[in-house]
C-alpha cells in the first residue's frame, strides 16, 4: 500500500485549487458513499483531488481503480486495512475500471461502518448500472462541463458570481467594462465546455472522449458487438448535420440498415453518456406525455468538432442554451417557440430575430446571439451562460 500513498501524495502537490467547479459546494460531503458522475473529461478527479487538499489528507487515501497494484489486491481488501489502521475517508476514481466493484463497494460500506467513500466513473453508464445497485447507500452527483462562467475564470480570471434566472431576466448581470463579451464567447462555443480547453491538441482530445465513449463505454454497457458500436458514430454524424435534429427513428433506421428499436436504443445510450441531450414536451396530456420533440449534442464543443468546423449556427445556439439550462432547470419543448421553463417561453435567434413566436406567450422572452446588452425582454445569448 506504500506505492499507492507515493501515487496520492504526488497527484496531490500538483493539483490546484485556486478554481473550484460549481458542483464542489452543492455536495453534501458528510455522506458515508458519494458517486460523482459525469462524462469523461469534465474534471472529476480535479474536483476531488481539491476536496482533499482542502481539508488536508491526514487519515485519507486517494488512488485510481485501474492501477496495477489491483491485479493482485482486491478493492474491499485495501479498504479494510486502511480502514484498520485508522483512515478515515477513502477516495477511488474510475471506479468502473476495477471488476464487480459495486458488490465490493457494499461490503466496504458494511464493513467498515466509520469509513468515508467517494469514488468516480469515467462511463458514466457504468455507475448508472453500479449506483442502482446501491441504491440505498450511495448519493450520487452529477458534473456537467464548465459553464461559460467557469471558462470566464479559468481562461481570463473573469471571477463572476452564478447568476440565477430570474436575475438575468432582469439584466442583472455585470461584466468587466475592459472585456468584450462576444469575443470570449466565440471561444467557448468552439472550445471551452472542457477544462482541458488550453491544450493545443484540444480538438484530438475531445475526439478521443468521443471515440472512448462509443467504442468503449457505450458498448460495454449495453453488450454491443463491433457493428453495432459502429452504428453510434454513424447516428451520431447523421444528428451533427441536422438543423436541430427531429427524430424520425423509421427513417434513420432505414438509413443505418437497423429497426427504428435500435436507433432508439442507440440514442437513449448516448443520452445517458451526454453525447446527446433530449428535449421533450411537457404538457401534450398523458397519451404523449413526455413526447421527444428535438435531439442535440450534448454540448457546443462536439457540435464544432463533428460538423468539421462549420455548424449550424441555429443549432448551435439551441445547443448552448439547452446544455446551459438544464442544470439547473427543468427545460421544455415550446409549441410555439424554442423552449419553456417554468412557465416562460423562450424563443432563441440571431441579432434580427423578432417576437413573432411569442405572441400567444403568456411571459415571452427573445434570446439573442451578437448582442451585448439586453432591455425589455431581449435577452443576450450569453447571459445564460452565467446560471452555474
Amino acid at each position: 500500500m506504500d506505492k499507492l500513498y507515493e501515487l496520492f501524495h504526488a497527484r496531490l502537490a500538483e493539483t490546484p485549487t485556486n478554481f473550484m467547479r460549481y458542483l464542489h459546494d452543492r455536495i453534501n460531503w458528510d455522506n458515508r458513499i458519494i458517486a460523482i458522475m459525469g462524462e469523461r473529461g469534465v474534471g472529476k478527479t480535479t474536483l476531488m483531488l481539491q476536496k482533499i487538499k482542502m481539508d488536508g489528507p491526514d487519515k485519507t487515501l486517494y488512488f485510481s481503480a485501474d492501477n496495477v497494484y489491483f491485479a493482485q489486491h482486491s478493492l474491499f481488501d485495501t479498504a479494510s486495512a486502511f480502514y484498520r489502521k485508522g483512515g478515515e475517508r477513502l477516495y477511488i476514481d474510475e471506479i468502473h475500471k476495477y471488476p464487480a466493484w459495486s458488490s465490493e463497494l457494499k461490503m466496504i460500506y458494511d464493513y467498515c461502518p466509520k469509513l468515508q467513500v467517494v469514488v468516480t466513473g469515467s462511463s458514466i453508464l457504468d455507475l448508472y448500472k453500479g449506483t442502482a445497485d446501491l441504491s440505498r447507500r450511495v448519493v450520487s452527483y452529477t458534473l456537467t462541463g464548465l459553464s461559460f462562467r467557469e471558462f470566464l475564470a479559468m481562461s481570463k480570471g473573469i471571477a463572476l458570481p452564478p447568476v440565477p434566472l430570474e436575475q438575468i431576466l432582469r439584466h442583472e448581470v455585470s461584466f468587466p467594462a475592459d472585456e468584450r463579451p462576444l469575443a470570449l464567447f466565440d471561444d467557448y462555443l468552439k472550445s471551452g465546455y472542457y477544462p482541458f480547453w488550453n491544450e493545443t491538441d484540444y480538438t484530438t482530445r475531445l475526439n478521443n472522449v468521443i471515440t472512448q465513449t462509443v467504442e468503449n463505454d457505450i458498448p460495454t454497457y449495453a453488450r454491443m458487438n463491433v457493428a453495432t458500436s459502429r452504428k453510434l458514430k454513424q447516428l451520431l454524424f447523421i444528428i451533427s448535420q441536422s438543423v436541430p435534429f427531429k427524430p424520425n427513428y423509421s427513417e434513420i433506421g432505414a438509413a443505418m440498415q437497423c429497426d427504428r428499436g435500435t436507433v432508439a436504443d442507440l440514442s437513449f445510450y448516448m443520452e445517458k453518456a451526454r453525447l446527446l441531450m433530449s428535449l421533450r414536451h411537457l404538457d401534450d396530456g398523458m397519451k404523449n406525455f413526455g413526447k421527444l420533440e428535438k435531439l442535440y449534442l450534448g454540448n457546443t464543443n462536439l457540435v464544432f468538432a463533428l460538423s468539421e468546423g462549420k455548424p449550424d449556427i441555429g443549432n448551435l445556439r439551441e445547443t448552448f442554451f439547452l446544455s446551459q439550462m438544464q442544470v439547473n432547470q427543468q427545460v421544455y419543448a415550446s409549441k410555439a417557440a424554442d423552449f419553456i421553463i417554468d412557465g416562460k417561453t423562450f424563443e432563441v435567434g440571431g441579432k434580427s430575430k423578432g417576437k413573432k413566436q411569442l405572441a400567444e406567450a403568456k411571459e415571452g422572452f427573445v434570446v439573442k446571439d451578437d448582442i451585448e446588452y439586453g432591455y425589455d425582454n431581449i435577452i443576450p445569448l450569453w447571459h445564460f451562460g452565467l446560471n452555474y
